[in-house]
């Protein structure tokens, strides 16, 4: 992991298929207007997935840790989430988002954009993918 002195993190992760719950997540009209609102993009309907591991992404779940990141407040029955921005594959801009509710994977990476990020890229499941997180 690198840190510069605008706190970039980058980091390597495995592209990997989620559970088919992001489309429905980011099509609520809420959470819409929360990523709009705080974010600056309007999310396209799913997540793209990143598998993390290493002492990289060690170092990287501390610093996130650390900071306040962008909150995402929800509507009554929803979790909160905190985000950072990020940059995918060193071209596509979005946001991680991790969901504040027990249980959330230690090791997943969960992105959202404006534009379907896997696509975008021509990515598979197991390809290693390059993210810069601002936080």
């Amino acid at each position: 992991m690198t840190v510069t002195e605008t706190e970039t993190l980058l980091l390597v992760g495995e592209a990997c298929s989620g559970l088919g719950e992001g489309a429905s997540f980011t099509a609520l009209e809420w959470v819409r207007r929360e990523f709009l609102a705080k974010l600056g993009f309007e999310p396209y309907p799913g997540t793209f997935n990143l598998l993390m591991s290493g002492q990289a992404w060690d170092e990287a779940k501390r610093c996130m840790a650390r900071e306040a990141g962008i909150a995402i407040t929800p509507e009554a029955g929803f979790c909160a989430a905190k985000c950072f921005h990020v940059v995918v594959g060193g071209c596509i801009t979005g946001a991680v988002v991790f969901p504040e509710v027990a249980g959330y994977p230690p090791d997943k990476f969960e992105v959202i954009s404006a534009v379907p990020v896997r696509q975008a890229l021509g990515v598979a499941d197991g390809d290693k993918v390059a993210v810069s997180v601002v936080c």
